[in-house]
This record gives structure tokens, C-alpha cells and sequence, in this order.
């Protein structure tokens, strides 16, 4: 079965139409033009059944069933044509004819088909025309011929290029229907993606936010609540030490609320940005097996964030609260890129939090080595001592997650885990991308 263009074009509007026709206007059209060719055929019938010798009716009838066979021309296009060929001796066909090649150029009957079955038509009508000139007193030859060539050529050239050009316009249309579709799928499918990114984008700067307000707060807070507890143990005991106690704690209330409002500042200024990570994180990452890599960090502003020169600062606070705490560094220490300052000062200092809660009076080794091109540190607490009292500080359990999003943000590696003798040790290696 093969299906002409105005069927195609039909096609996308939905089917409604009976048989073999998309739409019911297809087949009204294809039923009057059948019913006007078995007219016009019936009534040349006439003729002839007076040159073939047989009865009028037989010719009339004869004449109806064969311009008929154009209500079928969407559905058999080359029996249609080749019926027209077939009576072109008859001098009968001429809607017939001329609509059946339209309708088989039109179609997607292969080319070579059309072109064949045109060249036919083409044929038979000059055919069919010089013999029935050629014998007419007063005409010459070269006329009879001249005659025939453009009868023919005018009732089968004309109908097949516009049938052809009909075939390409439709399957321009569809061409830029499709493309039309295409880029339509396109938009909505960026549209989808540029929700995703920014809902993406959403939820990485709550976790950014969150995970800097808990480095800045939980670290201070916890000192605090350390120093409070030692102020009221000793309060009558010994008020200088008490009074010495207050003012550390006051001290880190005010670092805190300073560093809060630095952060919120930081906020307001300006959006987040997005830094690629050293080149040297894949050489970081090869260090340890199975750890995973993130490409991109997310980073507010480094600048007037902490560095690895204020480490010493961070373990005497410590120091002053009650711990015992080592600190061993080696190597000589080079200018790195702000984000690798903080989040090396970060880990040691999230560490350190971790230690005052969950290790209270255990012996602490806080050590940070500069590399080639990478800085490593690690931060370890023997095991408890049973003497010391637990602080009571809350835990979240976002501090190893902080630890681990910020340190693989940034193409490194981050280890954590018990040791053997009881205690628990925080490892971390980041890419030393030089400032």
C-alpha cells in the first residue's frame, strides 16, 4: 500500500476517514473526482462502441467501470496509471490520466517507477494522437507530428512536475516539522537540565553553608563548654586559675561571633564560585586506592579565612582547655591557594572538636608534613582516659562528613578510622596548589 501526499499530510491531524483514507475529506475528494471521470469515460464510451462495433450500452459501461478505478488511486496509484495507459487507444481517460500521474508522483513509488510509467503515459498519448491526425486531408506531416508531441507532452509532463514538486514540499514541511519537534524536545529537555543544576546548585550551598557554620561555631562552642566546666570545678578551689578560665572563654565567644559574622558577611557579598581542583589531586588520589574524587569545589571566599600559619594558634587553645596535644611539622611550609589553607586548617580543627567530645584526657599528635606538591596532615587520640569526664557536648555526626566533602572537594584524599591501641586517627592529603 502506498500513501500520496495529501494522505501524509492528513496523517498528523488524527484518522477519521474509512478504508484506506486517513480523513473523510480525502475520501470525498476521491469519490468525486472517480464519479466525474466515470462520467466523462461513459459518455466517451460512446464513441467507443461505435468504432469497436459493440453495443452503446456495453460502452457506456465499459467507459463508467474504467473512470471508476480513479477512487483507488491513493490506494494503488500504479494500477490507476496503467489503467490510463491501457485505454489511451480508446480516447477515453482523459481525468483519469491526467490525476493518476499526479497522484503517482506525489506518492513514494519508487522513482524509477514514476519515471517509467511516465515515459509510457507519454508514449501511448503521442501515439494514439498521430494516428488518429496523420490521415486527416490538408494536414502535413511535420504538423501531425509537432501536433501529437505537444498533446502528449502537455497531458503528461505537467501533472507529474507538479505531483513532484508537491512531493518535495511536503517533505520540506516534514523536515521542519521535525526539526521543529526536535528543537522543541531540546528546550524542554535544557529547561528540565537547568532546573536540575539549580536545584543541584540549592542543596550544595545549604551544605556549604551548613558545613562552615559548624566549623565555625562547634570548634569555639566546644572549648567553651570544656572551659565552663573546668570554671566551675575550680571556681573556689582557685579563683585565679577560675578567673583565667572566664577569660578564655570569653576570648573564644568573641572569635566565634567574629568569624560568625565574617562568614554571613562573605554570604551577603557575594554568590558562591567554583574553583577546579590542583593538578597534582589525581597523583593525590593514587596514594590511596578506592577513594573517591570529586572535580569541582564549591568555595564562598577564602581570603579572610583561616590558614595553616594560625595551626599553633588552635592547638594552645586546646592546650589551655586541659588537652595534651603534640604538634609536629614538617617539611618547609610554602604559599598555598587560600581554599587549601582553610581546609587543612578545617580538618585539624573539626579533629580536635572531635577529640574534646568523644576522647576526654587522651594524649592527642596533631601532624602536618608539606610535600612536593601536596600538604598531609593527621590528627590522633590515643584511648580514653577513665579518669576524665565526658563533656556532654552534642554530636550531630556531620563533623567526618564535613571533613570528607571538603577535603575531596578539592581532589584529595580522606582517611578516618580506629587504631589499634583503642584510640581514632583523621588522615587527609590535599593538592598543594601554590598561592
Amino acid at each position: 500500500m502506498t500513501s500520496t501526499g495529501e494522505e501524509q499530510g492528513d496523517a498528523g491531524a488524527g484518522r477519521d476517514g474509512p478504508l484506506w483514507w486517513e480523513r473523510r475529506r480525502s475520501a470525498v475528494l476521491d469519490v468525486g473526482l472517480g464519479g466525474v471521470s466515470a462520467v466523462e469515460c461513459a459518455v466517451e464510451g460512446v464513441g467507443f462502441a461505435h468504432e469497436a462495433g459493440i453495443p452503446v450500452p456495453a460502452g457506456v459501461l465499459f467507459g463508467f467501470a474504467v473512470g471508476a478505478v480513479l477512487v483507488l488511486r491513493r490506494r494503488w496509484p500504479v494500477a490507476v496509471v496503467l489503467v490510463g495507459i491501457a485505454v489511451s487507444p480508446a480516447a477515453m481517460g482523459f481525468l483519469l490520466g491526467v490525476v493518476g500521474l499526479y497522484t503517482l508522483a506525489t506518492s513514494e513509488v519508487p522513482r524509477r517507477i514514476t519515471a517509467t510509467l511516465t515515459a509510457m503515459s507519454l508514449a501511448a498519448t503521442y501515439v494514439v494522437m498521430y494516428l488518429r491526425t496523420v490521415g486527416d486531408e490538408g494536414v502535413s506531416r511535420t504538423l501531425v507530428v509537432l501536433l501529437s508531441v505537444f498533446v502528449a507532452v502537455a497531458l503528461t509532463v505537467p501533472p507529474v512536475l507538479l505531483g513532484l514538486y508537491t512531493a518535495a514540499r511536503r517533505r520540506l514541511m516534514e523536515s521542519l516539522q521535525e526539526r521543529a519537534d526536535s528543537l522543541e524536545r531540546e528546550l524542554s529537555l535544557l529547561a528540565d537540565r537547568a532546573e536540575e543544576r539549580a536545584e543541584w546548585a540549592r542543596t550544595e550551598e545549604r551544605t556549604r553553608i551548613a558545613r562552615e557554620m559548624h566549623d565555625v561555631v562547634a570548634h569555639r562552642v566546644s572549648l567553651m563548654v570544656v572551659h565552663a566546666a573546668a570554671l566551675q570545678a575550680i571556681a573556689v578551689k582557685d579563683p585565679a586559675k577560675a578567673v583565667k578560665n572566664a577569660a578564655l572563654v570569653g576570648d573564644m565567644g568573641r572569635q566565634a561571633l567574629t568569624e560568625l559574622r565574617e562568614m554571613l558577611g562573605v554570604l551577603r557579598a557575594e554568590a558562591p564560585k567554583r574553583v577546579a581542583p590542583a593538578p597534582s589531586a589525581p597523583s593525590a588520589a593514587s596514594r590511596a586506592p578506592g577513594a573517591a574524587v570529586a572535580p569541582v569545589a564549591l568555595v564562598g571566599s577564602f581570603e579572610d579565612g583561616p590558614t595553616l600559619g594560625a595551626l599553633e594558634t588552635l592547638v594552645g587553645q586546646s592546650r589551655a582547655a586541659g588537652m595534651v596535644v603534640e604538634l609536629d611539622v614538617r617539611g618547609e611550609y610554602p604559599a598555598y591557594l587560600a581554599e587549601v589553607e582553610q581546609t587543612a586548617y578545617r580538618v585539624v580543627q573539626e579533629a580536635l572538636t572531635n577529640c574534646h567530645k568523644h576522647a576526654p584526657g587522651a594524649r592527642v599528635f596533631v601532624r602536618l608534613a608539606h610535600r612536593e606538591g601536596e600538604v598531609a596532615m593527621q590528627v590522633e587520640n590515643g584511648p580514653c582516659d577513665g579518669k576524665a569526664a565526658e563533656p556532654g557536648l552534642p554530636s550531630g555526626g556531620n563533623g567526618l562528613v564535613g571533613m570528607r566533602e571538603r577535603v575531596l572537594g578539592l581532589g584529595g584524599v580522606f582517611v578516618s578510622g580506629p587504631t589499634d591501641d583503642g584510640g581514632f586517627k583523621v588522615s587527609a592529603v590535599l593538592p598543594g596548589g601554590r598561592g
